[in-house]
């Protein structure tokens, strides 16, 4: 029997420690790599091409979303969960934009965990059941369905998107340059763009919006059940 190849994609040791344990009693499972950012989730997942990645969204140097976006396009056949301790609307929908298959909450049953892995492996979606029931008569696809989704996330290029994350991350021009490898200038003016493309005219205003938007997260659960 041809074995699931997972990716875990979690930048906290003790969820993905938990995660690892809990597939590694399943038979038709098999981990073939693990990674605490979202750059390391893309250089393994072109490596080892894995079936699913059980991608989380706020991760450093590279969110889940981005890292995500990067993965589908050099491997358009993997299958990629996403996982979050918040369900806000805007977190669902942007996951599928993305392209995720599936949304799970970090508090999802080891056994709902191991459906969802086999669902989408087989060319279906997955969301968490309390998900589920929220969209159960409203397709998650649909856009511009909570408020802060009328902001034009869309329309981040993905350098931008970096750009974003870092900032909302508390990077300061000179460490968001040297992170991406980039001038402080070229920094400078994707901050402009940002700005001019959100209506957002602040740091903290660009913070509250990484957070809503799920780019970022404010807080991060740590349990397992």
């Amino acid at each position: 029997m041809k074995r699931i190849t997972v990716l875990l994609a979690e930048d906290h040791m003790v969820v993905r420690e938990g995660f690892r344990r809990m597939l590694e009693l399943e038979d038709d499972m098999e981990i073939i790599g693990e990674a605490q950012d979202g750059r390391q989730a893309f250089v393994l997942a072109k490596k080892f091409r894995p079936d699913v990645v059980l991608m989380d969204i706020a991760m450093p140097l590279l969110n889940g979303l981005q890292a995500t976006r990067q993965i589908l396009k050099a491997n358009p056949a993997a299958k990629v969960l996403m996982l979050s301790a918040h369900n806000d609307d805007a977190y669902v929908k942007n996951a599928a934009d993305s392209g995720a298959v599936g949304f799970l909450l970090k508090q999802t049953s080891a056994h709902e965990v191991c459906r969802a892995i086999r669902e989408v492996q087989k060319g279906k979606t997955f969301f968490s059941p309390s998900i589920s029931r929220r969209f159960d008569r409203i397709n998650p696809l649909t856009p511009d369905r909570a408020g802060v989704l009328k902001k034009k996330a869309a329309h981040l290029t993905s350098r931008e998107m970096e750009v974003l994350q870092l900032i909302a991350e508390g990077k300061a021009n000179k460490e968001t340059a040297n992170e991406l490898g980039i001038g402080i200038k070229t920094v400078e003016k994707h901050r402009e763009h940002l700005m001019e493309k959100l209506d957002i005219h602040d740091t903290a205003g660009l913070t509250r919006y990484a957070i809503s938007a799920g780019i970022i997260e404010s807080s991060v659960q740590l349990t397992i059940v």
